[in-house]
């Protein structure tokens, strides 16, 4: 075991010991922070639970507190197994070697702006010059996307970054913003008080969506295993039940090169943690 995952392992060996299970080896799973830890963490304890019992090892949730934070640490290796935004996938598949277990397979990502229910905004070009929400610079539909999209059809905005999708609809639902951007899983997935106050004002054109992804010193037989039980998951109760938290119907196993629409973009942001 690497020295990265023997970091981890004493840990998971500790703390499940005390509930009588004793995993051989433990690895972190790194989930973008689209939305507060504490509900990422939520959310996702079905999923790794589902495969651990798949796979016999131990997976310890990891995210960050916001998206530049969670680049910085997949530049550095920290997680074994991640699940980040396709533009994240592009560039660390190339840099980090990080490589594609599955993605979504009952739609694709698409990116989209909301406003208040109370807003007179109706029409994109009403937001030339304002303010407009969005969770992190390379968040890749909830910002880039739509960002790039507004930019081509000459509409100018000045845009703010406010961490996280919750906080873009928070800050819009309570209208310190005219508009923010975000994606429809975190959207339909916010809470009711405040989703309620919002409507959806204008989505973007569609791409593969996020990636679950391995380190590429994780042991190959452990990821193709791993791909394997994301992509039956949907084929169980207690799989679909666990995806169902997470706004997703069913997962598909994939290839490295099922982002190439998100290549040709050639998005350069994040070169910068090149130098």
């Amino acid at each position: 075991m690497n020295k990265l995952l023997k970091r981890f392992a004493s840990v998971g060996v500790l703390a499940t010991a005390i509930s009588g299970q004793v995993w051989a080896e433990t690895f972190t799973f790194g989930v973008v922070p689209q939305q507060s830890a504490t509900k990422l963490a939520k959310v996702w304890g079905p999923v790794l639970k589902h495969l651990e019992t798949q796979t016999g090892v131990q997976f310890q949730f990891a995210t960050a507190t916001d998206i530049p934070t969670f680049e910085k640490r997949l530049m550095e290796g920290q997680y074994d197994f991640a699940y980040m935004n396709p533009y994240h996938f592009t560039f660390f598949n190339e840099h980090k070697g990080y490589q594609a277990l599955a993605h979504r397979a009952d739609k694709k990502i698409q990116g989209l702006l909301v406003t208040s229910k109370e807003s007179s905004i109706t029409e994109l070009s009403q937001l030339e010059g304002k303010e407009v929400a969005f969770p992190s610079p390379a968040a890749f539909a909830a910002s880039l996307v739509p960002r790039g999209e507004l930019a081509k059809m000459g509409i100018n905005i000045t845009p703010r970054y406010v961490s996280s999708h919750d906080s873009v609809y928070l800050g819009v639902s309570r209208e310190f913003f005219l508009a923010g951007g975000g994606i429809g899983r975190t959207f339909n997935n916010s809470r009711d008080e405040v989703k309620s106050q919002l409507r959806v004002l204008w989505k973007t054109e569609e791409y593969t969506p996020h990636a679950f992804a391995n380190h590429p010193e994780v042991d190959a037989e452990l990821a193709k295993r791993v791909s394997e039980v994301l992509a039956d998951m949907a084929s169980s109760k207690e799989g679909k039940a666990a995806l169902s938290g997470l706004g997703i119907k069913s997962l598909k196993a994939a290839n490295d090169s099922d982002w190439d629409d998100v290549r040709a973009l050639n998005l350069t942001l994040l070169d910068s943690l090149l130098d």
